[in-house]
């Protein structure tokens, strides 16, 4: 079961991204994607523990990007994969059965690939434009989503991504899209999980049941 709201975490240093983990969580997220990467594997296993501490102790899931290593060793509820990271197939080997793992996509084409590799959700995006150096992929926006959701057929939870506001969720959700990740939009103010959480209906019993087919 993939809850409809993920946060992904922002921070300038690690401190404050586990700073923010600790916000989200206050605040009633039910998952977290640790968004800092690009450290040495001794500090960031390090920063992820931190991070484990804190969202155990709210029950909160976490997720580890593309380091299936650090998420076996942490034992992270899953594992979220980007454009560029690990095969799927090849770190569902590294994993335990239990842990979840997640792939980006920004076309039809990488979401049938990440279907074949059966993942457990796919992050499709970006909705808009956002500060992220990184991100070099087509802006989707609502048309995108349509276009992909009406020929994707799928019971695997699809999650928008890609500087989405409390003001774009319901048009996002008429795509066919099933749930949402933020980042920006949390970040600067916790008290919008409340107003997301509205708005998808995401508690903890309106979670979306995965079946492969």
């Amino acid at each position: 079961m993939i809850p409809k709201l993920h946060y992904i975490s922002q921070g300038n240093s690690p401190e404050e991204h586990l700073e923010n983990i600790q916000n989200a969580c206050t605040s009633g997220v039910e998952l977290v994607q640790l968004g800092l990467n690009g450290m040495s594997e001794k500090k960031f296993l390090k920063l992820a523990e931190e991070a484990r501490e804190i969202t155990a102790h709210f029950q909160t899931r976490l997720l580890i990007h593309d380091n299936y290593k650090v998420a076996k060793a942490i034992k992270a509820d899953g594992l979220h994969i980007g454009k560029t990271g690990p095969c799927p197939s090849v770190a569902k080997k590294h994993l335990y059965s239990w842990q979840i793992i997640g792939g980006t996509a920004n076309t039809f084409q990488d979401c049938e690939t990440l279907l074949d590799k059966q993942v457990n959700y796919i992050s499709l995006g970006p909705f808009r434009e956002t500060e992220n150096k990184e991100n070099i992929t087509s802006v989707l926006g609502l048309k995108g989503y349509s276009a992909i959701t009406d020929v994707l057929k799928t019971g695997t939870p699809i999650i928008g991504f890609g500087g989405i506001t409390t003001k774009d969720v319901t048009a996002i959700l008429e795509t066919g899209i099933s749930g949402i990740a933020v980042s920006e939009e949390i970040t600067r103010d916790f008290n919008t999980i409340r107003i997301f959480h509205q708005l998808l209906n995401a508690s903890s019993t309106a979670e979306q049941r995965h079946t492969f087919e």
